[in-house]
């Protein structure tokens, strides 16, 4: 439980670095947007954010902030293989683990969801950017990182015996 609990910190102080950086992946997704005549249609998966990198990214800044999110995407996802292995779960971790992975699959449309208070990363956007391009994908971590953090707090309730690896 202690590994997951470190491998969280982790993935949350790099989540903090990007977040200093918020509009330069707006920026980036705009740039890459636009080279892929792109522009109507919202980022709505990691899918989508991955193939910008791949075939429309032209500088290092914007593919070093593209790579930066999709590593935490990456990272967040062995994370929820690790939630998995420590304990077999009840219907409630379970659920929460579920709606982990299907944010986090790269094909999962984003377009809709928001983060809400406490993050403010939507708020960051204007009504343009957020309620049409960008609002699913800048809320995609902050969502996960709270419903790992969920996870966390319902598994710390449990009997000990019922964890596997539990230290």
């Amino acid at each position: 439980m202690n590994e997951v609990k470190e491998a969280l910190r982790t993935v949350e102080q790099h989540y903090k670095l990007f977040l200093q950086q918020q509009f330069t992946f707006i920026a980036a997704l705009q740039h890459t947007r636009e080279n892929a005549h792109d522009m109507i249609r919202p980022v709505a998966s990691i899918g989508q954010v991955q193939s910008y990198m791949d075939h429309y990214c032209n500088n290092s800044t914007d593919r070093r902030i593209l790579n930066m999110f999709l590593s935490i995407c990456n990272d967040l996802s062995k994370l929820c293989h690790k939630l998995e292995a420590v304990h077999p779960g009840i219907s409630t971790t379970n659920g929460i683990l579920e709606r982990c992975k299907l944010l986090l699959s790269h094909s999962n449309d984003l377009s809709t969801i928001r983060a809400k208070y406490p993050h403010d990363v939507v708020n960051h956007l204007s009504c343009d950017e957020a309620k049409n391009h960008y609002g699913g994908v800048v809320s995609l971590i902050p969502i996960v990182l709270d419903c790992m953090k969920e996870w966390l707090y319902h598994t710390e309730k449990l009997p000990r015996h019922m964890l596997h690896n539990a230290n």
